[in-house]
């Protein structure tokens, strides 16, 4: 055979990886090729075990086990982490028996193979004993063993150092797997913590909340008792007021009147005579009127202030002896300041005053309608008043001077335009004057109170 024919003869040994001097070498060529064939078929496994990671690290964990087994020909093949590592893993140890399914309780373990699972447990990376057909190798994490894939081999001449490098990447694989598992049972024990911490929060913001709000009702108990504890006492002094002084002058008017009559009626002066029985009969009923004003002013109250409907209902059980009045609520009742609700009520009062008295009423409607951005009361009656006439009367009045007299119209209107509101006169449906007050909801910030307007002429009078 030439030089060349050498040159050009195929290197069986660097094809096969095997290399012979007899013709022998085809056995072990064949061992070789079921060995890379078993490698392919471990590395194929594992490759479907990592797409199955979605479901968890238990699936990746039994295909590295099962792998291991199919490499080996194990009668069993065992995953385990040592004791103190990777607490959070689950599952700490994964037993296949061939043509099994993976076990992970110690007690369905036959002896030998718990034995191996003891050993591992207590951190033996590797045996010490040659002779058995046990082979482990380490699970290694960041350059620590941290446990070791076994299997009970069935091969006919025992592993070779390929077989172990197999098992090393499959040991690595599940050390990976474990330790993602241990970071997923760390990151699900935080999310359960938040979501008992955020649980916790909101139960307590729902009880601040419920306590803000009872704090701020016990706020404004406390705001409106110290207010009915102004009014009583202006409405005591008012009382006082109307009894020692305003009563007294009016009932001196009628003594007056009644004596003038008598002299009247001696000098025959028939006339006279009828306008002084006239005026004798308006300072009677004058001083009626104050003596019910005196009796409400000194009646006891209730601990907090009544609602603007409930004061309009008292307001129409005071004109009831002259006048039918009626009180018709519509809409959701909307919460207004203490000292809004009254000057409401009193504008309605001295409205009801003026339809009995100059309108000779004998019924009157009060409607207190609650819309979205206003608030609409209406004091109807069936007298002989109009509409007209009262809007120029209401411009006189606004030029006179302050003496008290003749101010009902402008007294109503100050009351509601402090309020931010306006009134108007219309022609009712029952026959007499509508008169309609109008206030913006909600109410204007900067108004005056009542309370400081009752307040201060106790202050003017101490500082004098």
């Amino acid at each position: 055979m030439t030089a060349e024919a050498e040159v050009s003869r195929p290197d069986l040994a660097a094809l096969t990886g095997v290399r012979s001097g007899k013709g022998s070498y085809y056995r072990a060529y064949v061992r070789s090729d079921e060995r890379l064939q078993r490698a392919v078929r471990a590395m194929d496994t594992i490759s479907r075990g990592v797409v199955r990671t979605i479901e968890g690290p238990r699936g990746l964990l039994e295909q590295v086990v099962a792998a291991a087994a199919a490499h080996l020909d194990a009668e069993w093949a065992l995953l385990a982490l040592a004791d103190g590592k990777l607490l959070g893993a689950r599952p700490r140890f994964l037993a296949l028996e061939q043509g099994g399914v993976p076990l992970d309780d110690d007690a369905e373990l036959p002896g030998s193979v718990h034995r191996e699972l003891g050993a591992i447990r207590a951190g033996l990376a590797v045996r010490s004993r040659d002779d058995s057909r046990w082979v482990r190798v380490p699970m290694m994490l960041d350059g620590q063993a941290i446990g070791c894939l076994a299997g009970f081999h069935g091969l006919a001449a025992g592993p070779e150092p390929g077989d172990l490098a197999v098992l090393r990447i499959l040991a690595n694989q599940a050390a990976v797997a474990l330790h993602t598992s241990e970071e997923y049972q760390v990151g699900l024990t935080m999310r359960r913590r938040a979501q008992q911490l955020y649980d916790q929060a909101t139960a307590q913001a729902r009880d601040l909340e419920n306590r803000t709000s009872e704090l701020h009702a016990a706020e404004r108990r406390l705001v409106l008792a110290s207010q009915r504890e102004l009014v009583d006492a202006e409405r005591h002094r008012i009382a006082r007021e109307l009894h020692d002084s305003v009563t007294q002058y009016v009932l001196s008017a009628g003594m007056a009147v009644e004596v003038a009559r008598g002299e009247a009626e001696a000098l025959a002066q028939g006339s006279i005579q009828e306008r002084l029985r006239v005026a004798k009969g308006l300072t009677q009923e004058a001083v009626d009127q104050l003596r019910r004003a005196i009796y409400a002013l000194h009646r006891a109250h209730s601990d907090t202030l009544s609602p603007l409907p409930d004061l309009l209902r008292e307001v129409a059980e005071h004109h009831r002896p002259q006048l039918d009045v009626q009180v018709r609520v519509c809409g959701t009742v909307t919460v207004l300041p203490s000292d809004a609700d009254h000057e409401i009520a009193r504008a309605v009062g001295e409205a009801l005053f003026n339809a009995a008295l100059h309108a000779r009423a004998s019924r009157a409607v009060v409607r207190l309608s609650y819309r979205p951005d206003r608030l609409l009361v209406t004091v109807a009656d069936d007298g002989v008043g109009d509409p007209a006439e009262l809007g120029r009367r209401l411009r006189l009045e606004r030029g006179r001077p302050t003496d008290g007299r003749h101010r009902g119209l402008v007294n109503i209107e100050s009351r509601i335009t402090d309020l931010g509101g306006a009134i108007a006169f219309r022609r009712a449906r029952i026959g007499g004057v509508r008169v309609e007050m109008r206030v913006p909801l909600p109410l204007p910030p900067g108004r005056p109170a009542v309370i400081e307007r009752l307040v201060e002429p106790l202050e003017t009078e101490a500082a004098r």
